[in-house]
């Protein structure tokens, strides 16, 4: 007996209905992104490993999935090495590409080999799947979709008023209440070196970016592990357990730098940022988060993360500043900020909510039966004025019992069936069922796109 197929663990199928959801969120997100000027690239699923090694971390090298060398790639191996059993070291002789590990990385690489082809600043979207070789669970998955925007060749901290703004907006057409939480690179920058840990920076951002999912406890022990001193980690706990509204909490950090020119920096950033926001109708909350962290090394100013306000899923989009990002394909000063939904998460948390607008179920809105090969006739002809007139709609394809097609129109979701018989056919007429009222009337068959449209 031959083994059931499955896909890999951390990747899924998704079903004709599933996809309409997920079409649904791309969609959406899609038509923000172009509201506000964006502009749509695509970039190759691998990318050499060159480009990636070393700008997430090294906790982010180890996720990346690597793809090996064509060929005999073993027989150019030196005899020495055939045998190691040093992993890593051999993966790196014969794997030159990996799968991208998200769309930032890619998409500077993109803005150095096309510099002169862009007019800056550049503003680009992006929606395409990433690989992540983490452990599966629930809302983390090895293949996923992301939305990426940003803008590039820009410093002004309007761009990252518009980053929120799209945010609020994206998921207000969503109908999903959503936390924005703001934070700048900066201002942990000020923290470190307050508490004495200037050269400990990454790993206090690394171990305080696991807040909400390891706890305080275990974000002390972990930043003990890493040489964080215990009077310094005492320091740090009352300041990323702060409290008070955002104008509260830049006024006790104001007071805290003192003459810490970095993190004051950061928190006039932070301040001017929030101010701009009042200017916009923001239908979601926007909260400063003073332990917002974002462990990628690349983040130099503002970061953004969003959580779902009614699901516990974690992080449903995050972006934030890399001003230096660039740099590392040997272009520099050119300053870039940007977000990314997670297009997956999104989408579990609508199948939680039953956010789903019902029409999304349904790609086909008319169905006729097929009564044979004269109504058929017919019923094409009235398919090709339909479609021209932007409604979707399909013939059954074989003349069975009416039983069994009004069955498969059932499971469809489809909301309209039309039946041309006998009668119908003589008359010039058309019969349309209400599949949700269970409704019919007849009409002239030219008066079909108006009652369904």
């Amino acid at each position: 007996m031959s083994k059931k197929p499955s896909v890999p663990k951390g990747t899924r199928d998704f079903l004709p209905a599933e996809m309409a959801g997920r079409n649904h969120i791309f969609d959406t997100i899609r038509t923000v992104f172009d509201l506000y000027g964006y502009v749509p690239i695509e970039t190759p699923a691998m990318e050499n490993l060159s480009s990636l090694l070393g700008k997430y971390g090294e906790e982010g090298d180890k996720l990346l999935f690597r793809i090996l060398n064509s060929g005999d790639f073993m027989n150019k191996l030196p005899e020495e090495d055939k045998c190691s059993v040093d992993s890593g070291r051999l993966a790196n002789m014969i794997c030159d590409r990996g799968l991208r590990y998200d769309l930032t990385v890619p998409f500077a690489r993109f803005v150095v080999q096309h510099r002169n082809e862009l007019t800056l600043p550049f503003k680009r979207y992006q929606i395409q799947p990433v690989w992540r070789a983490d452990r599966p669970q629930k809302g983390r998955y090895r293949e996923f979709y992301q939305c990426d925007v940003d803008v590039i060749g820009s410093d002004s901290l309007l761009n990252e008023v518009e980053l929120a703004k799209i945010i609020d907006d994206v998921f207000v057409r969503l109908d999903i209440k959503v936390i924005i939480k703001l934070n700048n690179r900066k201002i942990l920058a000020g923290i470190a070196a307050m508490i004495g840990q200037e050269d400990k920076l990454t790993a206090m951002t690394i171990a305080i970016d696991k807040l909400d999912k390891i706890g305080i406890d275990a974000v002390c022990n972990e930043m003990a592990e890493k040489g964080i001193s215990h009077d310094a980690i005492e320091k740090l706990k009352p300041v990323i357990g702060m409290t008070g509204s955002n104008s509260e909490k830049l006024e006790k950090l104001a007071a805290l730098f003192g003459e810490n020119e970095q993190g004051r920096e950061g928190a006039r950033e932070m301040k001017e940022v929030l101010d701009m926001l009042t200017l916009y109708e923001i239908q979601n909350k926007i909260e400063f988060d003073v332990a917002l962290a974002r462990g990628l090394n690349y983040y130099t100013g503002t970061i953004f993360e969003v959580k779902s306000a009614g699901v516990e899923i974690g992080s449903i989009c995050g972006g934030g500043r890399y001003d230096d990002l660039t740099g590392v394909f040997g272009l520099e000063g050119l300053p870039g900020v940007g977000i990314s939904f997670g297009a997956d998460r999104i989408y579990d948390v609508l199948v939680q909510t039953g956010g789903f607008p019902a029409a999304v179920s349904a790609a086909t809105r008319l169905m006729f039966v097929n009564f044979g090969r004269k109504e058929a006739e017919i019923c094409l002809l009235l398919l090709e004025k339909l479609r021209k007139s932007g409604i979707s709609a399909e013939l059954y394809p074989d003349n069975v019992k009416l039983k069994k097609q009004m069955q498969y129109a059932n499971n469809r979701g489809i909301p309209f069936v039309a039946m041309i018989g006998e009668q119908e056919l003589q008359d010039g007429t058309v019969t349309l069922k209400n599949m949700q009222t269970g409704a019919q009337q007849t009409f002239h068959q030219e008066e079909l796109a108006t009652k369904t449209g």
